[in-house]
């Protein structure tokens, strides 16, 4: 979803001026609960157009609040519920990625070892990696260099004009791989390829096996159910058009789960806990492997460089984002974007809070700096970096005309 510049401008200028002004705030505000929360949320969702919003709150590493609001399907009025089936997106990519270290734990997945290793034949010798002829650096790709966004490549091959994609629509390596952070979906689903091809590891009986079925997930799936059919949330754009909700018919790692809050939930709660991993693995997967120094995440390789969250440590570990709160220390997230999908996923790792929002509606993302804290507080998270640019109303504001929640943290100032 792409935004005019001066869209980003007005409430931009806004939220630096409640930078300002935060640091005299005496005490910061307290997450909410009950039904402050829900006036909060209904408030915020009405106030930016977003039909359907669904919220899981983890304290301690338990789940302690799933609450679904609004409708998943508008021209019927049917109620979005804490059992419908959501697209996942690009969270995807953090279950994946969890889902991997258990091969890690038994040593059947080494994340610095060449995938040539685990290839029978040659990279460039499959068709669909047949662009790569000639360019022996895939063999300097590793697993954890693939899922911490380091490739080389693009985010897609065929992503349109001025999105980080080649004229030709071929694949290619716009930089060493493992020397800088871009993000990038064609390493996701070249992990997967290696996975399936190199160790004949079905990747999603793996998800079912490693994290569905452990953690209670029942109404979650790689693919399209048609069990899901009785109760699916359907995507909005901007303006509320409906755009249904894809059938998916192939695993892909980088983004095709379906899935719901409840689920999603209780994998969060497991991934905060650690549940299913040696205390190894699980700090292994828990390290970052490259600092992010990109303007925002897209488009990450045509984005000029910055020190703006070099004060948060932004970086990038396996399948999901890290940087330090100055309130709760390290940080873990990772977010889901599509048209009519909005979804995010964060967790503080000292005090094993997590908040999870998954919401039918493009507008969606407009909303999540002010849900973070109504829900868990101050987390100094990088809103710019996402591109979660506040939606900007009078009413969202507070006493203080603020557009930006208040916050004990030293925010980085994005540039312009």
């Amino acid at each position: 979803m792409v935004r005019p510049r001066w869209f980003l401008l007005v409430p931009l200028a806004l939220l630096l001026v409640g930078c300002a002004t935060q640091r005299t705030a005496p005490v910061p505000p307290k997450p909410l609960r009950g039904e402050a929360l829900d006036h909060r949320v209904e408030q915020l969702m009405k106030a930016a157009n977003v039909p359907g919003l669904a919220i899981a709150i983890i304290e301690d590493g338990k789940v302690t609040y799933v609450h679904a609001y609004g409708e998943r399907d508008t021209a019927q009025h049917l109620p979005l519920q804490t059992d419908t089936v959501m697209y996942a997106a690009s969270i995807t990519k953090m279950a994946f990625a969890y889902a991997l270290m258990g091969l890690v734990d038994e040593h059947r997945l080494d994340l610095d070892a060449s995938i040539a290793t685990d290839l029978p034949k040659p990279l460039p010798d499959y068709e669909k990696y047949a662009d790569l002829a000639g360019d022996d650096r895939w063999k300097a790709l590793t697993p954890a260099i693939l899922l911490s966004h380091r490739s080389g490549f693009a985010n897609y091959r065929y992503w349109p004009p001025g999105k980080d994609y080649d004229p030709d629509g071929k694949l290619a390596f716009y930089f060493t791989p493992g020397t800088r952070y871009a993000y990038s979906g064609e390493g996701i689903n070249l992990l997967q390829f290696v996975i399936e091809n190199g160790k004949g590891i079905d990747v999603d009986t793996l998800m079912r096996k490693r994290l569905f079925t452990p953690f209670g997930m029942t109404r979650t799936s790689m693919t399209w159910r048609d069990d899901f059919a009785g109760n699916v949330a359907i995507g909005y754009d901007e303006n509320g058009k409906a755009l249904g909700h894809k059938h998916r018919e192939s695993v892909r790692a980088a983004g095709s789960m379906d899935t719901t809050v409840h689920d999603y939930a209780q994998l969060l709660a497991a991934m905060v806990r650690g549940d299913g991993l040696s205390a190894a693995t699980y700090r292994d997967w828990l390290t970052p492997r490259i600092a992010i120094h990109s303007l925002q995440q897209f488009p990450t390789l045509r984005s000029p460089d910055t020190t703006d969250n070099d004060a948060i440590k932004l970086g990038y570990g396996l399948g999901m984002a890290r940087y330090q709160s100055t309130t709760d220390g390290p940080v873990f997230f990772k977010s889901g974007h599509d048209d009519g999908t909005n979804n995010l996923a964060v967790c503080q790792m000292n005090s094993r809070d997590c908040v999870l929002l998954l919401s039918n509606s493009s507008n969606g993302e407009s909303l999540f700096a002010y849900l973070l804290e109504a829900t868990i507080g101050e987390t100094c998270f990088p809103w710019y970096w996402e591109n979660y640019i506040p939606f900007d109303h009078p009413e969202l504001r507070g006493e203080a005309g603020r557009a930006l929640p208040r916050s004990a943290c030293t925010l980085p100032k994005p540039s312009l």
